[in-house]
């Protein structure tokens, strides 16, 4: 393989990628005050002291609600330039894309239905 200017020049931009990251992490942990006990461990809460327990657990069921939530959100994205070019485009073809593309979505749907994902059980065992 012959190294040309241009695998120099991507070498000395990553080697300078590195360095503006590296640079700031070290600097912060070589600057940073380092202080551990007082108000420093507790929680922020609209700056009071917190009130109560503030170690709360919550049910595995919103991180799922959650990760549906991005799931169908980013899929719903890639819906956007289908329909910005959905215009201009010749023929029906793009129409039958998009046609699969929500069947599939739909038919996700449907089975997270059928597999109880949307259900809300009273207490998890």
């Amino acid at each position: 393989m012959v190294f040309t200017w241009l695998h120099l020049a991507i070498l000395v931009f990553f080697l300078v990628g590195i360095v503006f990251a590296g640079v700031p992490l070290l600097g912060s942990l070589l600057v940073a005050p380092r202080f551990t006990g007082g108000d420093i461990g507790m929680p922020y809460e609209c700056g009071m002291r917190p009130y109560g327990d503030s170690w709360m657990r919550f049910g595995i069921n919103y991180y799922i609600y959650a990760l549906l939530f991005l799931a169908f959100d980013v899929d719903v994205l890639y819906l956007f330039p289908a329909a910005a070019w959905y215009v201009k485009a010749p023929g029906f073809m793009p129409f039958v894309k998009l046609f699969v593309f929500m069947f599939f979505l739909v038919m996700a749907v449907i089975y997270f239905w059928a597999k109880g994902v949307f259900t809300w059980p009273k207490k998890l065992s």
